[in-house]
């Protein structure tokens, strides 16, 4: 392939401009013009383009967000758009594509490649939610800016003797809300995967309360897909006497430089998908299984269902209190 394109689709996620930056970089080194397509498929179907050299990838590694800037582009939806896409695609002699997002943004890509434009999809989501990957980019920075703001919440609860219910992100999925309530030492992490139960929760709050020099103070952390938060603090407060008070730590979660492992890990993705489109192959998704980077096909990737660490729900309750 002599050009190819990439896009940032769907929400964006830390590390996101690492991807970007390997995907141009790798490009270049192959001989291949490189176009950085802005607000995703949206600018893609509205030519919204700008040439990926040296010099417009270089200081982005560190930024969080996407400098292409991102969009859900709905008219992608169905065949008639993604048909639009490839019209644009051999209009500028696009030959094939990287697209950094989520499973709606993979399903556009297995589309256009079934049209004939190789797509590659990279899993850029703070969720890590895409079924075929252990790992998505974004993830450990989001835990990490989660259990920031929690152990600054930890700092009031402590002084007020005070329960402190946060909701973190994830969508529909609770693998953030699980790992950062064992890493804060939480009381407990509600989920949509685990049936949880308040009272009981409230009950061990109490045994602990009142314990000889008991704990006063807690921290319950809530999954998106939960919701509900203010709620939930309402009836931790009436079932324990506790005080409590509900805090959405919401889209800051998505912000910030990216850490280590998601810079790594993004120009890993962004390296293996030129890798790809330079031999020609298209609609594969790239993920990381045991711990190393390989590549599926976008259909089969889609449908298969991730495994969540139940277990680690069994290890927060027996160290919790």
């Amino acid at each position: 392939m002599k050009k190819i394109g990439v896009l940032t689709s769907g929400g964006d996620a830390p590390g996101m401009n690492a991807a970007v930056r390997a995907v141009a970089r790798a490009g270049l080194s192959k001989g291949m013009e490189v176009i950085g397509i802005e607000r995703g498929y949206v600018g893609l179907l509205n030519r919204e383009f700008i040439e990926l050299n040296a010099i417009t990838v270089s200081g982005i590694i560190q930024r969080g967000g996407t400098f292409l800037y991102t969009a859900r582009c709905p008219e992608f939806r169905d065949m008639e758009g993604v048909r639009k896409g490839k019209a644009v695609c051999e209009e500028i002699g696009l030959e094939g594509l990287v697209v950094i997002g989520g499973d709606g943004s993979f399903r556009g890509a297995g589309d256009l490649s079934s049209l004939g434009i190789p797509c590659i999809g990279i899993p850029g989501t703070i969720d890590n939610d895409i079924q075929c990957t252990e790992y998505t980019i974004g993830y450990d920075t989001a835990m990490n800016t989660a259990v920031e703001m929690i152990e600054k919440l930890r700092d009031t609860s402590q002084s007020h003797d005070r329960c402190s219910v946060v909701e973190v992100m994830g969508r529909r999925a609770g693998f953030i809300a699980v790992n950062v309530a064992l890493a804060v030492g939480a009381e407990a992490a509600l989920t949509l995967e685990r049936p949880y139960d308040l009272k009981e929760i409230a009950e061990r709050m109490k045994r602990t309360t009142s314990q000889k020099n008991g704990k006063h103070h807690f921290i319950i952390v809530v999954a998106e897909g939960v919701g509900h938060s203010e709620e939930i603090a309402r009836e931790i407060e009436k079932l324990t006497g506790v005080e409590s008070r509900a805090t959405v730590l919401g889209h800051v979660q998505r912000g910030g430089a990216p850490s280590v492992r998601d810079r790594i890990v993004a120009t890993e993705m962004g390296y293996r998908a030129v890798e790809l489109l330079e031999k020609g192959i298209g609609n594969r998704i790239i993920g990381v299984k045991h711990g190393e980077i390989y590549d599926i096909d976008i259909q089969e990737g889609l449908a298969m269902k991730k495994p969540f660490p139940d277990h680690r729900y069994d290890i927060l309750e027996a160290t919790a209190y």
